[in-house]
């Protein structure tokens, strides 16, 4: 393998394949390392036999061993993309040890990879959880008091918090990416997934979490990674945004609505009576992304293209996999 290699943790999960596809198309080496607790190698095996990709399946919050690892495929490590992380919240909620291990402890493991490697720059993952809720106030990268309500929130928190520690010591430049839903295709959760895999076991009634009047804003894989490649070229040690489309969103009930009409246009849909799907939702989110704006990035699609596309690409999925999918949330 050539160097620099960018180092992708969760790199056969949703949002690391789609990356890994991006930065291979420009030319660059990747690194592919995941435990497949989520992840699928089915989800990259097309990209098994590129001299640009190497995998490794490993547990990226044993930061030494990923780092002996490196040695045995040759690979210089320049970036490290750390995109593994807890993606089931109300499991997080039930078993807060989840989040701590799968969540946190991971990013304390890749950090720990970086500072042996001498990595130059450390992208991470965040979420929107972070923050908690504020209602229908705009969210802007330095709202707070922060207060998340879940525990895959607090422990994203933690790790920018430990990132943040980690750049004052030896880690040259740090990128947070604070997410919002992301979604799309090779899907492993989400609200769609959810609905998908929901209408194949009941094709006449499909059961949604909550009142369906929650509405957040929804971001397609790919502007997300397109997002994250250009905040690489912006200048400084510390870089921080929100991404997410320039909307205010959609509802559950839109969403539910539109996977009914592509999956079973017959079903009948059942609302519950609570304001929020689960303990840990939020139920209502906006999210300024201004400061990325100013930077002269866009997203090509809104939250509701966003949804349309995504509900074709999972439902697509199910049906070519001939198996039911994962149950799962959003993160």
């Amino acid at each position: 393998m050539r160097s620099p290699v960018h180092l992708i943790t969760g790199g056969a999960g949703f949002i690391g394949s789609n990356l890994a596809r991006t930065l291979v198309a420009q030319g660059k080496p990747v690194w592919l390392v995941d435990d497949l607790s989520r992840g699928s190698i089915g989800f990259i095996e097309d990209m098994l036999d590129d001299p640009l990709v190497q995998f490794s399946q490993l547990d990226c919050a044993d930061g030494r061993a990923v780092a002996a690892a490196a040695t045995s495929v040759g690979a210089q490590v320049s970036d490290i993309w750390h995109m593994a992380a807890n993606s089931d919240i109300p499991a997080g909620v039930e078993d807060p040890a989840i989040d701590l291990n799968r969540t946190f402890l991971t990013t304390v493991g890749a950090l720990e990879t970086a500072r042996i490697l001498k990595s130059g720059v450390f992208h991470f993952a965040s979420s929107s959880a972070i923050y908690g809720d504020f209602g229908d106030d705009a969210i802007a990268e330095d709202s707070g008091p922060l207060q998340p309500v879940s525990n895959y929130g607090a422990m994203k928190l933690a790790s920018e918090a430990q990132i943040s520690a980690a750049v004052e010591a030896f880690l040259p430049r740090s990128e947070v990416f604070r997410f919002p839903n992301v979604i799309g295709f090779p899907s492993t959760h989400g609200v769609i997934h959810d609905f998908v895999r929901k209408l194949a076991a009941t094709p006449d009634e499909l059961q949604v979490l909550g009142d369906g009047n929650q509405r957040k804003p929804y971001l397609h894989v790919s502007d997300l990674v397109g997002a994250m490649l250009h905040i690489g070229r912006i200048e400084g040690r510390r870089v921080l945004f929100n991404i997410g489309p320039t909307d205010d969103g959609v509802t559950v009930r839109h969403i539910a609505e539109t996977v009914r009409d592509h999956v079973a246009p017959a079903a009948r849909i059942v609302f519950g009576a609570s304001d929020r799907g689960w303990v840990g939702d939020v139920p209502r989110f906006r999210y300024s992304t201004e400061r990325l704006a100013a930077t002269g990035w866009r997203p090509l699609l809104s939250s509701s293209d966003a949804i349309a596309r995504a509900v074709v690409e999972i439902a697509g999925q199910s049906a070519d996999s001939g198996a039911s999918l994962v149950s799962s949330v959003e993160s």
